[in-house]
Order: C-alpha cells, then structure tokens, then sequence
C-alpha cells in the first residue's frame, strides 16, 4: 500500500522555505522600489502633466504692499495675484496692521474689515491669473519716511492654496503630441540609433581585436593593458576636453597637421560640421568604452580551453580558422551581454555629447533632447514625455534581444 505524498514544493516546509525567502528579499525589493520604480512612475506620471518648472509649486497668492503718491492722493496699495496663470486658489485673505502714524480717511471697502488697527480682507477664491488692488486712502502724522519704513516692517499675512498641478488628476497627451508633431523627433531618434548602434558595435569589435593582440604571453604586457585602459578610467571631462582641444580648427593639432601634410587646404570642423560632428562623437564612443569589451572579452578568451587549438595545430588550421571555428563561438556568449549592456548604456548616455558638442551640428540624441526640453527652456512635462520615450525603446529592444538574440545563444 502506498502512502501519498504532497506534491513537491507545496509541503508546509516549502511555504515556510518561500516565506523566509520572501522576507530575505523584502528589504531588497523596498529598497528597488524607492530608488528606482517609484521614480520611474513619477516620470511617466509627470509626462502626462503640460507645465513648466515654475508650475512644480503649487499656486498660492503673492501680495506686494507698497505706500505711493502725496498729498492728497497718498495712499497704501495692496496688489494680490494668483502665482498660477491656469489653476485657482481657494480661501484667499490678507492681514495687516496698519501703523500707529498712518490715518486712514476713508472706510475700507468690501470684502476688506478694519478692527482698531486690524486689517483684514477676505477675496475668496482666485481664477488661474487673476488679480486684485485694494487702495486704501491715508494721512501721514510726523516723518514720511518713518511711516513708509513702518510699512515695510509690517509685512502683510497672505493665505490661500489651490491644487498642484503636480498632483492634480487632470492627464493629458498634450506633450505627446508635440513630441511626435514634426519631424524633429524622428531626426533625433535616427541619430539616436545611429550614434548608439555604431558606437556599440564598434567597441565590441575593437575590443575584440585588442583582446586578440594581447591573448599572449610577452614582456611589458601587464604595460600596455593598462595603457588599453586608459580611456575608461580617465575622466570624461578631461578626455572631452581633450579632444576639443585637438580637433579645434584654430589651434587644433590635428587640423595642422593634416594642413602641413596636404590632405586638406583648409581647417576642418570636426565638431561642428553635418555629419562629420556625429561621426567624431561616435569615434569618441567607440574609443573610450572598448576597453570594458577588451577587459571581459579577454578573461573569456583566456578561460578557453588550450587543447583545442593543439588540436587544430596538428590538422594544418590557420590562425582565422581558429578564430571562425573555435574562438568566436565561445565568445558569442559574452559578446552578446556585453551588446546587450553596451546598447542600453549608449543609448542612456548624455555626457559625453553635451561635452564634445552640446547637441550641436546634427549631434542631438533623446538624452540630449531631454535636458533641452526640461531644463533649457524649463517645460519638465516635455521632457519627462522625452524621458518615457527612451523607456518604450529600451524595453522594446530588450524583449527583442532575450525573445531572439540570447535564445540562440543559449543565454
């Protein structure tokens, strides 16, 4: 007779077994959750808001209080308007102690109530731009400048709030639409890609070619691995400055030498010529990131085991047989993850263009477009919807690439 057992992984030990790891995990998963998702949902919640930086706060009323005219005419005005041009406020009043030398001649007019020195004005809600002047006729006794020096000194209580239209529930495809009006989006997008998928590939490929020069065992090797490595731990602001400097076509090195040698018969503009600029800053990629490539590439290689090309030494290979038949399929793994981070690094990357050209000369990416948008000309709803965009993309090409590309490597 036999005896039941529960199904495996569904025992009180194993529900015990998922709790404990669950709990493991939940301080790990609160943290992700705080630094990455719930900015990522502010973003996109943001780029379904149409307002500009100055919008981030929420409305409230500003009141300027001021003594002008003489004589006859001198007065105390009140000047209140909404800070929002689009959203009202709700329960606006103004407070004021009027000083002991300022004599008003006349009794103060709705919605305002003087109580002994007691100044109180109750305008009720405010449309999105509205304004108000309450002007207050007054008589002076002693100095006037002590009077208008009392004033300022008494500085007027204002109250009021109106919803931010931050949290407000009102959405909109306001900045999608200007996003995809035109075809500016489309020629970032394609220098977009351009500038990623070139500088991605080329790195690959230079860094396998220097791990395959340096996947032998000769003097000075230590040396020139870390001269390989210079570009990637040298300071982007330094080597971008670098290359400003080189390439300049006043005072560059490059552009004398290229005139002293004829090539050219006049300075070129390496930054700042159609499309020579995207080119440079695609080299400039290629450069300073190949040696991460190298770096894995190499350890990969090294990890190979050395029998097999004993082997095809003894049945007459040649060197780019070796290679085509036994090195690269061993490489396609790493090569594929280094494509994989490399593409979405490149893709996110800002600084090295704003350095090198500012998005200037046909160099504008969408991370450049992003902080043009948000912060040049201060429209954050733009720049969050630019900032979505980016999302959609990547995550488009990462299903693309573990549904097809790292299924046939087995990844």
């Amino acid at each position: 007779m036999s005896t039941a057992h529960p199904p495996t992984g569904t025992g009180a030990l194993a529900r015990r077994e998922a709790r404990l790891a669950w709990g493991l995990l939940a301080p790990t998963v609160i943290s992700v959750a705080l630094v990455v998702v719930l900015p990522l949902l502010a973003v996109i919640w943001i780029s379904f808001k149409p307002f500009t930086l100055s919008d981030m706060r929420p409305p409230a009323p500003i009141v300027r209080e001021s003594l002008r005219g003489s004589g006859d005419d001198l007065r105390i005005e009140y000047r209140i308007r909404n800070s929002s041009q689009d959203e009202a406020i709700s329960g606006v009043t103004l407070a004021d102690r009027i000083p002991d030398a300022v004599t008003l001649r006349e009794a103060v007019p709705a919605p305002c109530t003087l109580t002994g020195r007691e100044l109180f004005c109750d305008f009720g809600d405010m449309d999105g731009g509205a304004r108000e002047r309450l002007r207050l006729p007054v008589d002076i006794s002693g100095d006037p400048d002590a009077a208008e020096v009392a004033l300022e000194d008494s500085e007027p209580d204002v109250a009021g709030g109106g919803k931010s239209v931050l949290t407000s529930g009102g959405l909109s495809l306001k900045n999608y639409a200007q996003l995809f009006d035109g075809g500016e989006f489309w020629t970032v997008l394609w220098v977009t890609l351009f500038y990623t998928v070139f500088g991605t590939i080329g790195a690959l490929l230079m860094g396998l070619f220097a791990a395959l020069l340096l996947n032998k065992s000769f003097r000075g090797q230590g040396f020139i691995r870390g001269l390989y490595l210079f570009p990637y731990v040298a300071p982007v602001i330094a080597v971008a400055f670098t290359w400003v400097t080189l390439f300049d076509p006043f005072s560059g090195s490059a552009n004398a030498l290229l005139l002293q040698m004829g090539v050219t018969n006049e300075a070129i503009n390496f930054f700042g010529e159609r499309p020579l600029a995207l080119i440079m800053v695609t080299v400039f990629e290629i450069w300073r990131y190949f040696p991460l490539s190298f770096l894995f590439i190499l350890a990969r290689m090294q990890s190979i085991d050395s029998s097999m090309y004993e082997a095809a030494d003894m049945d007459g290979a040649s060197p780019f047989q070796k290679f085509w038949l036994l090195s690269l399929p061993q490489l396609l793994g790493i090569l594929s993850v280094l494509f994989l981070l490399r593409f979405i690094w490149t893709f996110n990357k800002f600084d090295d263009i704003f350095l090198l050209t500012g998005g200037n000369a046909g160099t504008r990416t969408l991370t450049v477009n992003v902080y043009e948008q948000a912060f040049a000309i201060s429209n954050i709803g733009a720049g969050a919807a630019v900032a979505v965009v980016i999302l959609v993309c990547l995550l488009c090409f990462s299903v693309f690439f573990f549904k097809f590309i790292s299924r046939e490597e087995g990844l």
